[in-house]
C-alpha cells in the first residue's frame, strides 16, 4: 500500500512540473540514442574493414621461407667453435619453396577436429605483357572452390564466374586495376611471362576487386593447375596451404604446432594482421568514451532538476514527513523519479537509436574501392541496447542518489515555523 503511495506522490511531482520532467528525459534519450547509433556504426564501420583484409587472409599460412644456410661450414668445423663468425653474402638455404609432403599436410589437417578447412595456393611472379611494357604482377595459384567456402572469393569477383578457373583450362581472373591498366576485359588473351622467360597466353574470364586499390594492380587469378603449367612443375607442387579454424584465437598456439610437425614455417593471422586489430580496439574504444560522455552529462541534467525541484517542493516534503512519511520514504519518492525519467527516457533512446540505425543502414553507400558495399554498415548487436539502458539506469541513479538524501533531511518543524 505504501509503495503504491509512492509511486502516486511520484507521478504527482513529475506531472506537475512536466516541462522540466520533459527536458531530463530528453537529455537521457538524446543520449542512448547516439550511444546507440554510435556504437553500432562504429563497430560495423569496424566489421566492414577488418573484414577486408580479415575474411581473405588464412588463420595460418604454412609455406616455406627464403633463409639464409645456417649450416655454413666455418660453423660446423671445431676448429672455430668458441670464435664469433662474420660471414656475408650468406645465400639462401631452401633451393625449393614449395612445402615438402604437401599431400601428407593437408591429410593431417583434414583429420585436424579444430580445422574448418584448408586451401592449397601457389604464388607465381610473372610480367604481364602489354605491347612493349612488361607490368610486373602476381598469379595466384588457387582452389576455387575451397577459395569460395572459406575465404569468401566470389563477393570479390565482380565480372564473370570464379568457377569458370577451374572449368575454362588456361584461364585467369585480373584484378581490376591491372585490367583496366592493360585494357582487357572478359574473353580477351593476355601474355604472361614467367621468371624463367617462359611465355604463356591466358583467357580472361573475370575481374575482381579487393576493395584495396593497390593490390587490384597486380594480383591475378588462376587454377593452380594452370599455375603449374606457368612455372613447369609437377602436380605436388605447392607453395603454400592457407588453414581456416574453427576458433580464430588458437591460431597462434596452431601455428607453432603446425611449424613443429610438419616441418614448415607458419604465420598467424594475429601476427600478420596486428595493426588491424590495434586499430579497431581504438575505435571502439573511442564510441563507448563518447557514448558514456553523453550519458554523463544528461546524468548531470536530471542532478540540476531534482535540486530544483527539491527546493520548490520543500512544503510538499515538509507535509509529508509531518503526516508520517519517513526520511526513506521521501528518498524513496525522488529515488522514483529519478529512476523513471531513466528508464522511460532510456526505453525512447533505445527505440530512437534503432530507427536512426535503421536510417543509416538504407542510406546509398556506392564507392569503386568497395563494390560489395551498397548502404552505410551497421551492427545490430544487442548487446549495445542491454548496455545503453544499464547506463541509463545507473547514471539516473547516482542524479537522483544525493538530492534524494537531502530532501530525506528535511526537517519539518523548521519549513513549517519559516512559513
Amino acid at each position: 500500500m505504501l509503495n503504491k503511495l509512492i509511486l502516486n506522490i511520484a507521478k504527482a511531482l513529475l506531472l506537475a512540473r512536466w516541462r522540466q520532467t520533459l527536458v531530463a528525459a530528453i537529455g537521457v534519450t538524446f543520449g542512448i540514442t547516439m550511444f546507440v547509433t554510435l556504437l553500432s556504426f562504429m563497430t560495423g564501420l569496424n566489421k566492414l574493414l577488418d573484414g577486408l583484409i580479415l575474411n581473405r587472409t588464412p588463420h595460418i599460412r604454412l609455406f616455406k621461407e627464403i633463409k639464409p644456410n645456417a649450416d655454413q661450414p666455418i660453423v660446423t668445423s671445431g676448429l672455430y667453435k668458441n670464435y664469433h663468425h662474420f660471414i656475408s653474402s650468406l645465400k639462401s638455404g631452401n633451393a625449393r619453396q614449395e612445402i615438402y609432403n604437401a599431400d601428407f599436410i593437408m591429410r593431417a589437417l583434414k583429420k585436424d577436429n579444430q580445422v574448418l578447412g584448408y586451401s592449397p595456393r601457389i604464388t607465381a611472379q610473372v610480367f604481364f605483357n602489354y605491347g612493349t611494357i612488361d607490368i610486373n604482377g602476381v598469379v595466384n595459384g588457387v582452389d576455387v572452390e575451397e577459395e569460395m567456402r572459406l575465404f569468401t572469393f566470389r563477393d570479390y569477383v565482380i565480372a564473370g564466374k570464379p568457377e569458370d578457373l577451374k572449368n575454362i583450362s588456361n584461364s585467369i581472373i585480373l584484378g581490376k586495376g591491372l585490367a583496366e591498366k592493360m585494357q582487357v576485359t572478359i574473353g580477351d588473351i593476355v601474355t604472361v611471362t614467367t621468371s624463367k622467360g617462359d611465355r604463356y597466353a591466358l583467357k580472361v574470364a573475370g575481374l575482381f576487386q579487393s576493395g584495396i586499390n593497390e593490390v587490384d594492380k597486380v594480383q591475378s587469378y588462376a587454377s593452380i593447375s594452370t599455375t603449374q603449367k606457368l612455372l613447369s612443375k609437377p602436380g605436388s607442387y605447392i607453395t603454400d596451404i592457407s588453414v581456416k579454424l574453427k576458433d580464430m584465437s588458437t591460431a597462434p598456439a596452431k601455428a607453432i604446432e603446425y611449424a613443429r610437425i610438419f616441418n614448415t614455417d607458419a604465420e598467424d593471422i594475429q601476427t600478420a594482421n596486428s595493426q588491424f586489430e590495434t586499430g579497431t580496439r581504438v575505435r571502439t574504444i573511442i564510441s563507448y568514451a563518447v557514448g558514456i560522455t553523453l550519458l554523463i552529462v544528461a546524468g548531470f541534467g536530471i542532478y540540476n532538476i531534482l535540486n530544483m525541484m527539491i527546493y520548490e517542493k520543500m512544503d510538499s516534503i515538509a507535509i509529508m514527513k509531518a503526516t508520517g512519511f519517513s526520511g526513506s520514504d521521501v528518498k524513496k519518492v525522488f529515488m522514483t523519479i529519478s529512476l523513471g525519467i531513466g528508464f522511460f527516457g532510456g526505453l525512447a533512446g533505445l527505440i530512437f537509436g534503432f530507427l536512426l540505425s535503421k536510417g543509416i543502414n538504407h542510406i546509398p553507400f556506392n564507392t569503386t574501392a568497395l563494390p560489395t558495399v551498397k548502404t552505410f554498415p551497421i551492427n545490430y548487436n544487442p548487446v549495445y541496447y542491454i548496455i545503453g539502458i544499464s547506463f541509463s539506469l545507473i547514471t539516473t541513479y547516482f542524479a537522483g542518489l544525493f538530492p534524494s538524501r537531502k530532501a530525506s533531511k528535511v526537517d519539518p518543524v523548521i519549513i513549517i515555523r519559516g512559513k
